[in-house]
């Protein structure tokens, strides 16, 4: 199963980022490849949200959508993260926020995913791979940047 891996420094701290991370009703608002975002489902303790996803593919011209449920450890500092149902045959991950000093956070996102396309050769496998990367490197970017405007 392919895997994508990011990593980045925010330099806020570690409650911050994850505040901002938590809010992912407001991606659509900062990140260009998340054309809407819906809570369905919150715990009580907020610690388990289900939410619907579209995502936006810019190299191909079209749309992924994908029901995902999140279990946040907030002692930890981890998001557990898969898809319930939708367009993805695969999509799970963790992210991971680790405090660097009172100011700086390390923010480690790790997401394996499977998405099988009839007839599609190794060519395209490797552009989606590629897009796969972009759009986590993109997230945290996005992320980053929320937290230290």
């Amino acid at each position: 199963m392919p895997r994508v891996e990011s990593s980045i420094v925010i330099a806020a701290p570690r409650e911050k980022v994850i505040a901002v991370a938590r809010d992912n009703e407001a991606f659509p608002e900062f990140m260009a490849d998340v054309a809407s975002l819906k809570t369905t489902e919150r715990s009580g303790d907020g610690l388990r949200v289900v939410s619907e996803w579209v995502g936006i593919v810019p190299k191909f011209g079209n749309k992924i959508a994908w029901v995902e449920e999140d279990i946040w450890d907030l002692e930890a500092g981890t998001c557990t993260f898969r898809q319930l149902s939708g367009d993805y045959d695969q999509f799970e991950g963790v992210w991971t926020f680790t405090a660097e000093g009172d100011d700086a956070t390390r923010f480690d996102s790790l997401l394996d995913y499977r998405l099988e396309i009839p007839l599609v050769g190794a060519l395209i496998k490797t552009i989606i791979h590629k897009t796969m990367q972009n759009n986590l490197d993109a997230t945290l970017k996005a992320i980053k940047k929320r937290c230290e405007d």
